[in-house]
């Protein structure tokens, strides 16, 4: 595969307003207790030196989705023209093995008891609706080398196993601002 979508994220630019939360279910008419983008936060450090960061988390749309390979109704499936993760809902059987495989605990489930999760808006937005609500422009989305090379700060790739598609906004070292 020639071609990767994936997400930026900018730790040093979200307020922590969960717009992105609030798009992705009104825009998908997600179901109460699902989520298929949310706001995690993490504490680090030793008391008195604490620092608490954000994340706007979703489908990573993987390089090598652990979801797609444990999939035994094989209808979870990486697309070979952009990289986007997609499920096939109406085929899912709700065994549930994509959850446990997948290392960011993404695959949600319905009253339905069938997986889904971020696909990316395909076909129902011009771009993911989390990524075009977001007031800061903390997310964004497109070509994983053009995100790569934005211009102004160092971006990097996530670190994982499946090779996360999520390109991460590092601030400058003296910003003081620490990135998920």
């Amino acid at each position: 595969m020639d071609i990767q979508y994936g997400f930026l994220y900018d730790a040093a630019r979200c307020i922590q307003c969960r717009t992105c939360e609030l798009a992705c279910t009104s825009t998908r008419s997600i179901e109460p207790g699902v989520k298929w983008r949310w706001v995690i936060e993490s504490w680090s450090g030793d008391y008195p030196h604490i620092t608490r960061t954000f994340f706007s988390m979703a489908c990573m749309h993987c390089e090598k989705p652990a979801c797609v390979s444990s999939c035994s109704a094989g209808v979870i499936r990486k697309r070979d023209n952009d990289g986007i993760v997609v499920v096939d809902v109406e085929k899912c059987d709700g065994c549930r093995d994509c959850a446990v495989a997948c290392p960011y605990h993404v695959p949600q489930f319905g009253k339905d008891g069938k997986m889904q999760k971020c696909d990316f808006c395909t076909g129902i937005h011009s771009g993911p609706a989390c990524v075009e609500s977001c007031p800061t422009e903390a997310l964004g989305y497109g070509l994983l080398d053009e995100l790569l090379k934005r211009p102004g700060k160092t971006n990097k790739l996530m670190d994982g196993n499946t090779k996360p598609s999520i390109v991460i906004v590092t601030p400058p070292l003296n910003s003081g601002v620490r990135s998920f």
